[in-house]
């Protein structure tokens, strides 16, 4: 079966592909069109994935791990992962507009579950270079950092989802029965991945001998998992502006529920919520992310379908609670929330959007 698909391939791709002296190539993703060459640049035909420069894959592949070398354009540059994942590495795609200066904004984009941070920087590149904005996106491996490490930014450990998840034939629902979803409280913050940001920012500024002394970082879907988890979290960060976007479910900064829905068990103090309302704290909803988006995997389950039905209503009752419990409490309430015209589980629209907001006209 697989002579016979890599044959179709072949043939479907030989107008567009070359011999092995071609310029481009698909990257790496574990299907056929891995031995394929391209004459042009463009989105490989089977798997969509956009080709690369061969001789730039190769060059990356011989990347050396803290050896952070950024120059004018796209490329890339490993850093060690953090404490509880010694020997491993992140690789961070970064792009460096032609106007860059030690002046220059920084932004880190964290990707989606589908951990494809060249995708994420590439749909920057345009806005790099319209602000002047360095692009940082680090892509974590998902056979390295799973779903408890990625989504639940590390805050829980030991987890069990084989008995736990069932996934919806021809839908994008995931069904997690709470009573078989098994976890351990993970209380070591050195752990949690919020760390890699300001590290990974830190390496930079060195390199570049940048005057910035603080950084603002947008994530979508997963990504938009850790950062609202980051707001609540992360007690001390160079952080400026954090901007979620299109989550699936949401950890409600109330002790009412227990994680990863909610703070009770977990290990904060009711007291860091103050400072946690008083952040530069932007979350960004697609108006079409509703009941018919099929983009992206949906979480269903008893405690996250209180939230909402689809992630527009998810989002605003994470909005809404937060604002609720900052007023009990009597504190700044800094947050803000922008739903976005016309566009559903789309990070490429969803970061035009940030980028509007933020840089445009500043």
């Amino acid at each position: 079966m697989r002579f016979i698909f890599s044959f179709i391939l072949i043939c479907v791709c030989f107008v567009s592909c070359r011999n092995k002296s071609g310029e481009y190539v698909c990257p790496p993703c574990d299907l056929p069109c891995d031995e394929l060459t391209f004459s042009e640049a463009g989105n490989c035909p089977h798997c969509d994935m956009a080709l690369v420069s061969k001789d730039k894959l190769i060059k990356e592949n011989e990347l050396q791990v803290n050896q952070v070398d950024i120059q004018n354009g796209s490329g890339a540059f490993l850093v060690d992962s953090g404490p509880g994942h010694e020997g491993q590495s992140i690789k961070v795609y970064y792009h460096k507009p032609e106007n860059f200066h030690e002046d220059s904004k920084i932004l880190i984009v964290i990707p989606g579950a589908g951990r494809n941070g060249d995708s994420y920087r590439d749909a920057w590149i345009e806005e790099s270079e319209k602000y002047g904005l360095l692009i940082l996106s680090p892509m974590y491996n998902e056979r390295e950092y799973g779903f408890g490490d990625y989504h639940l930014c590390g805050l829980l450990k030991n987890i069990e989802l084989k008995n736990s998840i069932e996934y919806v034939e021809n839908t994008n629902i995931a069904r997690m029965n709470e009573e078989n979803f098994k976890f351990e409280i993970n209380p070591n913050r050195e752990q949690w991945i919020f760390n890699d940001f300001d590290r990974i920012f830190d390496m930079v500024i060195a390199h570049l001998n940048s005057k910035q002394t603080t950084y603002d970082i947008f994530g979508h879907s997963a990504g938009g998992h850790i950062l609202h988890r980051m707001a609540l979290f992360q007690k001390d960060s160079k952080v400026n502006h954090i901007m979620p976007a299109n989550s699936s479910f949401y950890t409600l900064p109330s002790f009412e529920y227990s994680m990863p829905f909610g703070l009770k068990d977990a290990p904060i103090e009711r007291e860091s919520l103050k400072q946690a309302f008083g952040r530069n704290f932007v979350l960004f909803l697609g108006e079409m992310d509703n009941e018919n988006e099929t983009g992206g995997t949906f979480l269903r389950s008893t405690t996250a379908d209180k939230q909402g039905l689809h992630r527009l209503s998810r989002g605003k009752f994470f909005f809404d609670t937060a604002r609720a419990i900052a007023e009990e409490l009597k504190v700044e309430f800094n947050w803000k929330i922008q739903i976005v015209p016309g566009v559903g589980h789309n990070h490429r629209e969803m970061g035009n959007a940030v980028g509007e907001y933020l840089y445009a006209n500043k």
